[in-house]
């Protein structure tokens, strides 16, 4: 071990014994002291890192842990940007948490601290959707808000994310904005004197604002009745907000997987809590089977993610991926507003640089435009944002994360899956099954397939290892991917397009991030990043082609394709 990292964490686990922190936490930083080593090191080596969307981590005591103190300097670090940002004193902020363990007493000390600071909180009476605080937030009229939450990180993490007073996440000037006034900010600057009187409980009143908004989105109400759904909230926040969201919407079939419905920060029945991840669903599923549902909707822990499993038409239940289902969500929302007469001239759709071109290729088959952004939904919010004469109709990214329409800006699972329903109740009553429907589309649009592979990195060396596999591929792109020349390399962290034939370099007009894009002569494309969350660094893999006699064959084939892609990439 370094003996500068040792030392590091030796000083900062020094102070935590000190009486700036209550008892139980000095005995525990002095244990940790004790020990030495890499019980040390890793608690306390570093600052938890306060990114553009927040923090996450492992909960623990720790400059590297999510505790009360690393979440009171956070928000202290808020509330004195957000006075000198907005340059006033009466400022609102609104604060949801998950089912997490230890989510409702977090939330309980950043909303102590922000009223410390001059700050009127709104603060949920109980657990609530991310998206609803984003949908509060612009409803009360509030300056910023914060989550408690890690997504759908182990049962291990927890974190805290920020929004602004648009809904949506940080975004330039405000991200750096906070982090260097987080970054600035000593734990005795923190204010712990809570002010109560500006301390406000929220609840069923903006519970059903939001759910008449998302009925409100509805677009036809053929089949719903007829629909057979099975509802899976995988121990997370959902169970509060979908089903009666689903039950305004006008859904009456609705099965609840009972065992998973009970919200609990450990997640019993699974390994991980990720509806992108065929384990999660397998209850849900097997329920479905049983019962010949039509729909499988399951959501993350904080509901702003969603996956989705639908009946092949035989008994069986397949799993979508995030493209799939946003291509079905875009073509039946454009499709609907067409039909019934309804499609805004000034609408368009917004998707991901990492999320399937079909999306672009539907929305331009009906006029609209789609805007391209970096990954994160809160570019997504930000292109609502600077377009005031345009109208936003839906948008999503390829990690199962959708929104529809503007009154919420950041990915919103409760939406999303009331409008998956609808789209589904409508390919019923037309005969149809959501595949039959997928495969019509990849017939009218072309065949595409995707795929991610994410490589997990841990610990202080994981970070290098990452670094070190971003730095091989831009100074070594590959030549070629599947036999096919690579003519188009993208390097996002200096915003810049070569045409690899001719040299010529163009701007992506997008901020700066650390995402390479390869894409090959025959229209396929690679692309790399790591993680803002994880220590993991994904590839996206996305190839094409038109569909043959066969859609499954077809299918196989472009899987094939990927396969020798990530071999010749030594993944």
């Amino acid at each position: 071990m370094s003996a500068d990292v040792l030392s590091l964490a030796t000083q900062n686990a020094t102070l935590w014994t000190s009486d700036l922190f209550d008892a139980e936490t000095r005995a525990e930083a002095q244990a940790l002291l004790e020990q030495g080593g890499d019980t040390l090191i890793e608690p306390f080596y570093k600052d938890l890192d306060f990114g553009t969307g927040g923090m996450r981590g492992i909960m623990g005591v720790g400059t590297n842990r999510i505790n009360p103190y690393t979440l009171g300097l956070a928000t202290q670090g808020l509330a004195v940007y957000a006075h000198q940002s907005m340059g006033r004193k009466d400022l609102k902020a609104a604060i949801a948490y998950d089912s997490r363990n230890n989510s409702q007493s977090f939330a309980r000390k950043v909303a102590e601290v922000l009223s410390a600071n001059g700050v009127h909180t709104y603060l949920f009476e109980e657990l609530r959707p991310t998206p609803e605080l984003s949908f509060a937030v612009r409803e009360l009229g509030c300056d910023f808000g914060i989550v408690l939450t890690a997504s759908h990180n182990p049962k291990e993490y927890n974190g805290y994310k920020v929004y602004w007073n648009d809904g949506g996440q940080l975004v330039p000037p405000h991200d750096k904005g906070v982090i260097e006034q987080v970054r600035a900010t000593r734990f005795e600057d923190i204010r712990w004197d809570a002010n109560e009187a500006l301390i406000e409980t929220v609840g069923i009143e903006l519970d059903e604002k939001y759910t008449d908004m998302i009925a409100g989105l509805s677009l036809s109400n053929a089949g719903k009745n007829d629909l057979n759904i099975v509802f899976t909230a995988l121990h997370g926040t959902s169970i509060v907000s979908v089903p009666p969201a689903l039950a305004k919407a006008g859904f009456t079939n609705v099965q609840l997987v009972e065992a998973q419905s009970t919200p609990d920060g450990n997640f019993p029945t699974v390994a991980s809590p990720n509806p992108e991840e065929s384990a999660a669903l397998a209850m849900a599923v097997a329920q479905a089977e049983a019962t010949n549902a039509d729909l499988v909707i399951g959501c993350d822990p904080d509901t702003d993610r969603v996956g989705i499993a639908v009946n092949d038409g035989t008994g069986k239940m397949q799993l979508l991926n995030g493209n799939d289902t946003a291509a079905l969500l875009v073509h039946y929302i454009l499709n609907a507003y067409k039909t019934n007469g309804t499609l805004p001239a000034n609408g368009f759709t917004a998707a991901t640089v990492v999320t399937t071109d079909l999306i672009a290729d539907i929305s331009a088959a009906y006029g609209v435009p789609c805007y391209r952004c970096l990954t994160g939904f809160k570019w997504i919010a930000d292109i609502i944002n600077n377009k005031p004469e345009e109208q936003f109709l839906v948008g999503g990214e390829e990690s199962y994360g959708y929104l529809i329409g503007d009154d919420v800006r950041d990915k919103d699972a409760v939406a999303s899956a009331v409008m998956i329903a609808e789209m589904a109740a409508n390919a019923k009553a037309q005969g149809r099954t959501v595949l039959q429907q997928l495969e019509a589309i990849h017939r009218e649009f072309g065949q595409y397939q995707e795929r991610l592979i994410s490589i997990t990195k841990k610990g202080r060396s994981g970070a290098q290892e990452i670094a070190d596999m971003m730095t091989a591929l831009r100074n070594d792109p590959p030549k070629t991917l599947a036999g096919s020349p690579v003519i188009v390399a993208i390097d996002h962290a200096k915003s810049t397009k070569t045409d690899l034939r001719t040299g010529a370099t163009s701007s992506t007009q997008l901020p700066a991030s650390n995402v390479l894009q390869f894409i090959t002569e025959a229209g396929d494309k690679v692309s790399a990043r790591p993680s803002g969350t994880e220590p993991k660094i994904k590839f996206y893999f996305s190839v094409r082609t038109t569909t043959g006699d066969s859609h499954t064959a077809t299918k196989a084939e472009l899987e094939r394709k990927i396969d020798t892609f990530i071999e010749e990439l030594n993944l």
